[in-house]
């Protein structure tokens, strides 16, 4: 922590216990671990603790354990809504242990993530959006959106190799998550992370046998987001016309673009529309696109004119 704070400035220390399931543990061994941060979050030295957990592994008792344990936030392996896909993927849990789970932490004052999972078996994406609707019912006050992928040495991995399962390709995860995440922008819940974050594990030989895993997925989906705005802003009638220059927020540029210009090519490729510049205003939101030609200026936002 000592060294932590001597580069990160003034940036407060949260102690995160993730990658397991907190609240699974026995009492015994969740005191062990929370113990020894009581006095520094008295201190302030610590600020708070998160922890991730299973929906069916935290009730009244233990949200009440964590809250003065000092826990502020909690993440829930939800994964989908819909109990079919749950039995399915043999998660243990059902739909309902999410909500009593998530009314047990915000009785508590608890702020709660959830995790949604789209791909698993039995998933479909109409079923995808039924339950990020449902998610989004409960008042989350964050997500992570995890599409599924086939890790070797997973039960999941032997349904794959037998068959028994086809993952989403890249494409695909990438054409429903573009959804998953305009709707949760539309409800004012954040998407704190997109696909699995890259590490020296997950990208060695052999670990993903299959599935749309890539390093840039967030930025994929949102450049995802951008073509279609584009595509909808120039009208039929237009194809094959430009140059076309657009605008948009400088933090907006590379998703205007698309990775390796992929937007610029796919809209030459499939239309004819020539994009000659890609320019940045600050005095656009990161959500506002002008395009603009000889002939005219159209201006869109994807929160409130995106059609999909």
């Amino acid at each position: 922590m000592a060294a932590y704070q001597h580069t990160s400035g003034s940036r407060e220390v949260a102690v995160a216990f993730y990658g397991g399931s907190f609240t699974s543990l026995s009492r015994e061994d969740q005191v062990c671990l929370v113990e020894p941060l009581q006095a520094l979050l008295a201190s302030g030295e610590v600020s708070s603790l998160r922890v991730s957990t299973r929906p069916d592994s935290l009730d009244a008792s233990a949200a009440a354990f964590l809250s003065a344990s000092g826990v502020r936030t909690v993440e829930l392996g939800v994964q989908s809504l819909d109990d079919r896909v749950l039995a399915e993927a043999e998660r243990g849990h059902c739909a309902a242990d999410v909500e009593r789970a998530v009314s047990c932490l915000k009785d508590e004052g608890i702020s709660v993530g959830l995790q949604l999972m789209p791909g698993l078996p039995g998933d479909t994406a109409e079923i995808s959006v039924a339950t990020l609707m449902r998610a989004l019912n409960l008042r989350p006050d964050f997500l992570r959106i995890y599409p599924t992928l086939v890790v070797a040495g997973t039960v999941l991995a032997r349904r794959y190799a037998e068959g028994r399962f086809s993952p989403l390709t890249l494409a695909e995860a990438v054409r429903l998550c573009k959804i998953l995440l305009h709707r949760a922008l539309l409800a004012g819940v954040p998407v704190v992370r997109m696909g699995l974050q890259p590490t020296t594990d997950l990208e060695r030989a052999g670990t993903i046998l299959a599935g749309p895993f890539h390093p840039a997925f967030r930025q994929l989906v949102e450049a995802e987001l951008c073509f279609d705005l584009l595509d909808q802003l120039i009208p039929p009638a237009a194809d094959g016309a430009g140059p076309y220059t657009v605008t948009c927020s400088p933090a907006r540029i590379a998703d205007v673009v698309g990775q390796k210009r992929a937007n610029m090519q796919r809209l030459l490729r499939e239309r004819g529309l020539r994009i000659a510049r890609v320019l940045g205003d600050t005095r656009l939101t990161p959500f506002d696109l002008i395009v603009e030609d000889s002939t005219g200026r159209r201006r869109g936002n994807i929160m409130q004119d995106l059609r999909y």
